[in-house]
């Protein structure tokens, strides 16, 4: 095993050796950056008997640049983060980069919700959402009989 994970860094190895040349510096910049809305928002969803409780990742989103709707039982939230500071050197070259900005949505199928009672907070990062269930109505109509 060992050995076989050795062959393989020593494949990654050679790979980013010319994956550095010039030739690849620019490689799909231009494809990949006109894509549309990403979803990397990492969410927690716990249902209880009376609610539904969200919890999603939005680490660096001002709060004014998130927004959350609820309709036909789907839960949709829509935040953008501006740019961040660049970090390259005076040649502009990143080494290693995985912050994203732009436009990130998801949405979630959540039945029942009292759309009246829903709370929203955020905090470090992570907004959470509280979104009550409909009390149960109890069935009005009557089955009659036909003699």
């Amino acid at each position: 095993m060992a050995n076989d994970l050795n062959r393989y860094n020593g494949f990654l190895g050679n790979l980013g050796s010319w994956m550095n040349d010039d030739f690849f510096k620019d490689f799909g910049k231009n494809v990949f950056s006109k894509l549309p809305v990403k979803s990397d928002l990492k969410t927690d969803i716990k249902e209880t008997k009376d609610a539904y409780q969200v919890k999603i990742d939005m680490p660096g989103f001002d709060k004014k640049n998130i927004h959350v709707n609820y309709d036909n039982d789907t839960l949709s939230i829509v935040g953008s983060r501006d740019s961040f500071n660049d970090e390259s050197d005076k040649e502009g070259n990143v080494v290693y980069s995985e912050r994203s900005y732009g436009q990130f949505a998801r949405q979630y199928h959540l039945p029942d919700v009292d759309r009246n009672k829903v709370s929203a907070k955020y905090d470090n990062g992570v907004l959470s959402l509280n979104l009550p269930k409909l009390e149960e109505v109890e069935d009005s109509s009557t089955h009659i009989e036909i003699d």
